[in-house]
């Protein structure tokens, strides 16, 4: 008996992980905190814009990161200085 193939598709594009698409872009890889695979192009970028963050992070989760642990800004009511 045979098992079907299911296809895998990355979390960030929603494109096939085949390789015709990423032979010459670096492949795949897994994102340490999702767990899923996503384009080489799609893990969050590092300090130097062609190398990626490492632990591998994807950018939806990086951008999940971002939005909760920055912090509010607050709006700042401006003091009236007397004479």
């Amino acid at each position: 008996m045979l098992l079907g193939i299911e296809p895998r598709n990355c979390k960030v594009c929603k494109e096939g992980l085949y390789r015709n698409k990423t032979f010459l872009t670096g492949g795949w890889s897994r994102c340490a905190l999702c767990d899923e695979f996503v384009h080489y192009s799609c893990l969050a970028s590092g300090k130097v814009s062609f190398l990626k963050a490492r632990p591998r992070v994807c950018k939806t989760c990086r951008a999940a990161q971002e939005g909760i642990s920055s912090p509010s800004p607050k709006a700042a009511a401006p003091v009236a200085v007397g004479l």
